[in-house]
């Protein structure tokens, strides 16, 4: 047995070197020299025994390894050292290469004697590769990030130290990786978010979820600030535990401001659309407003007319009329913050209205209210409606009165300024360029944040109920910017108020404003045509023009004032609303009824304009505006200044036909028994015709064509028959002739815009006028033909 065992120990070692093949296992001679070869030295190497045993071993190793003494270098140590391992590249008989872990242990006899060296050879080339390709992901990876400058791409320790640093956070955070390595990230938020503790919490939260993100306002090393997107995640090893974290940071400063611009585009569009809406709104309601104020006011001051001499009605009446005052105070206010109103700019220099309004803000704001009124040399001028800017430096006063209960100081100054891209505010409204600047600061109470902020709102106010509108610094703002400027407040409580009205500077020469005269009731006997499509108002206005003397003509829209131009009646000045039905606007009728009459005034009124007669927030050249409601008295100024002095204004009679003698002077008044048929199809121009001779006197009828008017000769005196020549069915020659048949005394009377017949050709005695002719002619005309008919009666 124990023979057996000795066998078997000592045949193992030869047996397994001769079986194994993944390992190359061979003796080399104390020179180097192959000695023995196994089926594992083979398959690795390439070699069959007989082709390398006595060969040297260098011939495994590559070119360059021999030449720097390597298999030598191996053998040498082995020897010193017991033990050579090492790795590398070795060359196969085929010549390829493969990565070798290499074992080489000397060899010693039973007795100590050196006989050689045992080399173990495996090949781990998929190893290898494998780790070199570990490697150069590796290394393209710190390529990757150490090449990305748009990230700043770091590790953190698990407490919060920076371990690396890339190109991108050099450039983002302005540290090179000298100074940050090893000091803690918390350097790099704001000393109010460190104090905060937010930098730990930043990592607790990835910590536990993973994965932390943010944006925030972060520091350079220059102190500069920088808005950021951080992403934390936590990096784990193979066992779960925590090695560190990974941190990425952007630099979205550009994004934030242009998020910020978007943001503030939106707010400033839906503003614009909410002022839009609400200054069509205001609009709208403020016709029909103003229409009802003007219909009040009108009837206020025509009962004023006949009851005023009693005191107790005339203090009702005025009460009456102050309210409707107010209400129109009201309704401008509206059209103010909606930028609707019809601005009259001139060129002036604000030195001027200022000090022309030194008394008035006295008066208005009282002894315990210090006036101190500063102007700079060199003011510029600038295109303004000088009263509009009154009534807003005048709002803007009350309103510093009233937060001065206890009294102080109003300063108002009158300077040059630019506006730049330096300007903080500069809104996207709002042009560069040069402006005069008017600041009003008083010494009041001062306004909280979120006061200011709705300062500007309309119908905002702090005041009690009942002693303010919250109309004022809304109009204020409204007015500024339809002219073209830009208004802004400065105040803290306690601190008082500043408001700074910047208006763009004008280049032209100042107009020298012109003092206000004192308004009088002086009226005319001209002509007036009014159009206006409320009956109610209308009939207020043409009442007060009759009271004034005029003759008035009125039409519901613009299509029926044009019929009545055209019919050949003389007008002198045609006072129409700006708002018509239908398809024909004011501005239109006003052209077509200019072309027919030179002569002819045109005066506008309306309680908003619209776009009609005022582009980019001004009064069209040469437009004159009454704005509603108005006064009997603006009324009747606002006419006289048009038309002239009374009794000088200019009168262009048309040309008539030779019959018809122009009168010299103002027609009589007509008596009420002689009578007069009217025929004309078109309604607008017979019943205008029929109200100037009503108004003379005469007694009048009207018929739209030859059948009424037949119906209407058998019903009733006829003393002239007044018609038109074409009518619908029977002409009027062919009535007119009817009519003489019947009543041989009759007197006729043609109205044509062409040639009429004479006597010789109609076989009657007959008379006409050329369209357009004045009220004074016909008057003239049938004046004499009523001197006739009482001749004839009493011879």
């Amino acid at each position: 047995m124990h023979g057996d065992e000795d066998d078997i120990e000592s045949s193992w070692p030869p047996l397994l070197i001769a079986h194994v093949s993944e390992y190359a296992i061979f003796r080399l001679t104390g020179h180097g020299e192959v000695a023995s070869w196994n089926p594992g030295a083979r398959r690795i190497k390439g070699y069959a025994a007989d082709e390398i045993i006595g060969r040297h071993f260098s011939v495994f190793y590559t070119d360059d390894d021999r030449h720097a003494g390597v298999p030598d270098a191996a053998l040498r140590a082995a020897r010193e050292h017991g033990q050579y391992d090492s790795e590398g590249w070795r060359v196969r008989k085929d010549g390829t290469k493969f990565w070798a872990s290499v074992l080489i242990t000397p060899l010693y006899a039973a007795d100590g004697t050196f006989i050689g060296f045992g080399k173990i050879v495996r090949d781990t080339t998929d190893k290898r590769m494998a780790y070199e390709a570990v490697i150069e992901s590796e290394r393209r990876f710190r390529l990757l990030v150490q090449g990305v400058t748009d990230y700043a791409i770091f590790m953190l320790s698990p407490e919060g130290h920076v371990t690396n640093w890339n190109l991108g956070a050099a450039r983002i955070k302005g540290y090179e990786a000298s100074e940050v390595l090893g000091t803690h990230f918390r350097r790099f938020y704001t000393a109010e978010e460190a104090a905060q503790g937010l930098p730990e919490h930043g990592l607790h939260t990835a910590a536990t979820e993973g994965r932390f993100e943010t944006e925030g306002w972060r520091v350079r090393k220059d102190g500069s600030r920088f808005w950021a997107n951080i992403v934390i995640d936590a990096i784990r090893d193979e066992e779960g535990t925590l090695v560190g974290f990974a941190k990425i940071t952007r630099d979205v400063t550009e994004r934030k401001t242009a998020q910020e611009q978007l943001e503030k585009a939106r707010a400033a569009l839906l503003q614009s659309q909410k002022m839009e809406a609400l200054g069509k709104l205001t609009g709208g309601v403020a016709h029909d407003f103003n229409n009802v104020l003007q219909v009040l006011r009108g009837n206020l001051e025509l009962l004023e007319g006949r009851h005023g001499r009693d005191a107790w009605t005339r203090e009702r009446l005025y009460k009456a009329i102050d309210a409707v005052e107010h209400g129109a105070n009201l309704a401008s206010q509206l059209l103010a913050f909606g930028r609707r109103q019809a601005l009259q700019p001139i060129v002036v220099n604000l030195a001027v209205m200022l000090r022309s309004m030194d008394d008035l803000l006295r008066r208005a704001l009282g002894e315990v209210i210090e006036v101190e009124t500063v102007i700079a040399g060199g003011l510029w001028n600038t295109l303004v409606d000088p009263n509009h800017l009154e009534n807003v430096v005048l709002n803007l006063a009350i309103n510093a009165r009233d937060a001065m209960p206890e009294g102080g100081k109003l300063t108002l100054e009158l300077s040059n300024a630019m506006l730049d891209e330096h300007y903080s505010a500069l809104a996207a409204d709002v042009r560069e360029g040069q402006y005069v600047l008017l600041a009003i600061t008083d010494t009041g109470t001062g306004m909280t944040r979120d006061v200011l902020e709705r300062a500007f709102e309309p119908f905002f106010t702090t005041k009690p109920e009942g002693q303010g509108t919250g109309l004022g610094l809304s109009m204020a703002y409204g007015f500024i910017k339809q002219s073209g400027g830009h208004v802004r407040i400065y105040s803290e409580p306690g601190h008082g108020t500043t408001v700074k009205i910047y208006l763009p500077r004008s280049m032209e020469k100042a107009v020298d404003l012109e003092p206000r005269q004192p308004v009088t009731l002086t009226g005319g006997s001209e002509t007036i045509l009014v159009v206006e499509d409320d009956r109610r108002v209308q009939a207020t206005v043409v009442e007060t023009l009759r009271q004034f003397g005029y003759t008035v003509l009125k039409a519901d829209d613009a299509q029926s004032a044009l019929v009545i131009v055209q019919s050949g009646i003389h007008i002198d000045l045609m006072f129409t609303d700006v708002v018509m039905p239908g398809t024909m606007r004011s501005t239109e009728l006003a052209k077509l009824a200019t072309r027919v009459l030179p002569h002819l005034k045109v005066l506008f009124t309306s309680g908003y304009t619209q776009n009609a007669i005022v582009h980019g927030g001004r009064l069209d050249t040469g437009v004159h505006l009454l704005s509603k409601p108005y006064s009997r008295e603006q009324l009747a100024s606002k006419i006289r200044r048009m038309l002239g002095p009374a009794g000088t204004a200019e009168v262009h009679p048309p040309v008539a036909s030779p019959s018809a003698d122009s009168p010299s002077s103002e027609p009589s008044h007509a008596p009420e028994s002689f009578a007069i048929l009217v025929v004309d199809d078109d309604r607008s121009a017979r019943e205008a015709i029929s109200e100037l001779l009503t108004t003379l006197g005469y007694d009048v009828r009207q018929a739209a064509d030859a059948e009424a008017a037949m119906r209407a000769l058998m019903t009733g005196k006829t003393d002239v028959l007044l018609t038109d020549i074409v009518l619908p069915g029977r002409s009027g020659i062919e009535l007119a002739r009817a009519a003489v048949e019947r009543n041989p005394g009759i007197r006729i009377v043609f109205a044509s815009g062409r040639d009429a017949p004479t006597p010789e050709e109609v076989g009657f005695d007959c008379t006409s006028l050329r369209k357009p002719f004045a009220i004074e002619q016909l008057h003239a005309l049938i004046a004499a033909m009523h001197g006739q008919v009482e001749q004839g009666r009493n011879g």
